[in-house]
C-alpha cells in the first residue's frame, strides 16, 4: 500500500476495509493533544513555513510512491471479529506476497491463521496471477493508451488533492521527537475555518484532523495520524465514517533510498450502504521489502514452479 497524504490515505481505505469480509484488528488509543518524549523548539515556524514543507512532503511521498512500484514485500492482517457491543468475538489472520505485475500491484493470499492455504485454494490464487499475467501480456496498443491515460488521470487529481491539504488546515509546530533514531517536527493540523474546496474530493478534508512527524533532513513523513472530528459521506450511498474513525501510519526506510509503508493501525466506525453497521480495528505490518529489478522477467505461475 501507497499513500499521498494522510487524508488520502484514509479515504481511500475505508473503501478497501468494506471490499473483504470481516473486521480487523488491534486497538489503537485515541488521538491524544500530548506528545510524549518532545523536545520543545527554540525556533518556530509561520503558519506559511509549515504549508510549504507540507507540501515538499507531498512531493517526497510522489517520489516513493514510483519506488515503491520496484518492490516486492509482505502484506500481514490480524482480524477482530466484533460483537454487537464492540467486543472481540474471534481473530483472523491473512498473509499476502505482494507483487509487482507490469507496474501493477497484485496481492496472492499465502497464508490463513498463520498456516498455509489448502492446495485448492493455493491453486486458485495461482489461477488469478495467471489470469493478470495473460491479460496484461495480449493488452493491444489501444487498450495499452487507455490505462495508461486513466492511470495519468488518477495521478493529476491525486496532486490536485494533495495540493488542497496544505490550505486546507492551520497547522502548529508541537515540537521535536525522535523516531528510529531521526530527529523530527511533530506538526498538529485542525481544520482552517473559511476552508472552500477546489475539487470534490477535499470537501472532506475539514472533516478530519491530523498530526504528522515529518524528519527533518528528508521533508519526509515519517508517522502520520488522522481522527475523523465529523460524518463523512463516502459516494452517494456507499457508506457514511462516523467521528472518531483513525488510522495511524508507521513507515520505515529501505535501502537508503525510499520510504515504505512498517504498520497501519485502522479503527473504523462506518455504516455501509446506509443498513449494516460496521465496527472494524485492523492491523497491517509491512515485512521483508525487496527491489524488483527491471531487468527481471515476468513468467507465468506454471514456470515459477
Amino acid at each position: 500500500m501507497r499513500v499521498l497524504t494522510l487524508i488520502l490515505v484514509l479515504m481511500f481505505a475505508v473503501p478497501a476495509v468494506f471490499g473483504q469480509e470481516s473486521p480487523a484488528a488491534t486497538p489503537v488509543a485515541p488521538l491524544s493533544g500530548q506528545i510524549l518524549a518532545t523536545t520543545p523548539v527554540s525556533e518556530s515556524l509561520s503558519q506559511e513555513q509549515i504549508q510549504e514543507m507540507i507540501r515538499r512532503v507531498a512531493e517526497k511521498d510522489r517520489e516513493n510512491d514510483k519506488l515503491q512500484r520496484d518492490y516486492t514485500y509482505v502484506e500481514r492482517v490480524e482480524e477482530h471479529k466484533l460483537n454487537g457491543k464492540g467486543e472481540v468475538g474471534s481473530t483472523e489472520t491473512r498473509t499476502y506476497d505482494v507483487l509487482q505485475i507490469y507496474s501493477d500491484q497484485v496481492r496472492r493470499l499465502t497464508s490463513k491463521d498463520d498456516k498455509p492455504l489448502p492446495a485448492k485454494d493455493a491453486a486458485k490464487e495461482d489461477e488469478k496471477i495467471q489470469k493478470i499475467i495473460d491479460k496484461r501480456k495480449n493488452e493491444s496498443e489501444g487498450d495499452r493508451e487507455k490505462r495508461l491515460k486513466k492511470e495519468e488521470k488518477e495521478r493529476e487529481d491525486d496532486r490536485r488533492f494533495v495540493g488542497e491539504v496544505a490550505d486546507a488546515y492551520n497547522f502548529k509546530l508541537a515540537g521535536l521527537q525522535t523516531l528510529d533514531g531521526r530527529e523530527t517536527y511533530v506538526i498538529d493540523a485542525d481544520p482552517r475555518p473559511g476552508f472552500e474546496a477546489k475539487s470534490r474530493e477535499a470537501k472532506i478534508l475539514p472533516k478530519f484532523k491530523f498530526r504528522v512527524w515529518i524528519d527533518r533532513a528528508e521533508n519526509q513523513w515519517v508517522k502520520l495520524d488522522a481522527q475523523c472530528i465529523d460524518t463523512v459521506s463516502v459516494g452517494l450511498f456507499l457508506a457514511r465514517i462516523h467521528k472518531g474513525s483513525r488510522i495511524v501510519i508507521d513507515t520505515v526506510r529501505v535501502n537508503d533510498e525510499v520510504w515504505l509503508p512498517r504498520r497501519v493501525d485502522l479503527r473504523l466506525d462506518a455504516k455501509v450502504a446506509l443498513l449494516k453497521n460496521y465496527n472494524l480495528e485492523e492491523d497491517i505490518t509491512y515485512a521483508n521489502y525487496k527491489k524488483f529489478h527491471s531487468a527481471s522477467r515476468i513468467v507465468g505461475m506454471e514456470e515459477v514452479k
